[in-house]
């Protein structure tokens, strides 16, 4: 990916989401020929020269100081998401360019799926920051049965939400989690744009969906920590679960994502209902197993 591409792009998309009412400057009559504020504008509120912005939007970012990109968050009125992007950004456009390399496949430790398996009341499984699921619990595999019917690997929530006709059946907020998803691909992009397997992930899904498209042309980047995900399991039917995402220091680029229900609610029923599915399968397999060693 073309760093110079990413931040022109990125720079200007934001431009174009603050109007100078929010902005704090004063409005103009008539008609503005620009979406947002004009280059003069954001060079103004960050108290540099309309000329040296002209060349940061234009992708230079090369010897920019800690405190002009402080400014630029300023001005453009970045979220802490946004504003990491950029940092991501500039340490790229200041380091030696490297060629596309594939990362060798991240092993799951031993203790992680032990840890995941130990948490038997609530969904889990551990992704990469490609959104390939690399491990789960039995209450995480069973809950994202149909993600895991869908015959592509690895097992992908991206390449799912945008290329599988029944997605939006299992997920009734998908077009919200498509727009995640997109965030969190283009965040990873930034902070590691030599990243050749993402970029094929990137390519395959751009090639064969306008709405990845159309979404990647937004450059919206997000943080994923926590929120509520909503499913319409084939099993068990409707079911709303809080989730938290917590990064897994020792493991980089690892993330173990759970869900839960409070006691008592019908989100919690329902993992209990959850549960007993679970168990059928696991039944049918040891049946299946036991009827091909005979």
């Amino acid at each position: 990916m073309d760093n110079r591409s990413e931040v022109r792009e990125f720079l200007t998309s934001r431009r174009a989401k603050i109007t100078p009412q929010q902005a704090g400057l004063p409005a103009h009559s008539g008609n503005r020929r620009v979406k947002g504020l004009r280059r003069e504008e954001v060079a103004l509120l960050a108290g540099v020269s309309a000329e040296y912005y002209a060349r940061l939007e234009r992708g230079n970012l090369s010897g920019v100081s800690e405190t002009v990109i402080d400014a630029l968050a300023r001005a453009l009125r970045l979220d802490e998401a946004e504003r990491a992007h950029l940092d991501d950004l500039a340490r790229t456009a200041n380091t030696t360019r490297r060629p596309p390399r594939r990362r060798a496949p991240q092993p799951i430790r031993p203790s992680l799926q032990h840890l995941l398996d130990a948490m038997t009341e609530a969904p889990a499984f551990i992704r990469n920051r490609r959104l390939d699921i690399l491990a789960t619990n039995r209450l995480g595999r069973a809950l994202y049965a149909p993600v895991f019917a869908d015959p592509a690997r690895p097992v992908n929530l991206a390449r799912y939400e945008f290329l599988n006709p029944g997605a939006a059946d299992f997920l009734p907020q998908l077009e919200l989690q498509a727009a995640g998803a997109v965030a969190l691909l283009r965040t990873e992009a930034g902070r590691d744009p030599y990243n050749r397997d993402l970029t094929d992930l990137v390519g395959e899904l751009s090639t064969r969906s306008e709405k990845f498209r159309t979404l990647w042309a937004a450059h919206d980047v997000r943080l994923h920590q926590t929120g509520v995900k909503r499913f319409r399991h084939p099993a068990i039917g409707d079911l709303t679960l809080p989730f938290e995402a917590l990064p897994l220091p020792t493991d980089p680029g690892l993330t173990l994502t759970a869900l839960s229900a409070e006691p008592g609610t019908p989100a919690h029923d329902s993992l209990k209902l959850l549960a007993s599915w679970a168990a059928t399968l696991d039944q049918e397999d040891d049946t299946a197993d036991s009827e091909h060693s005979a």
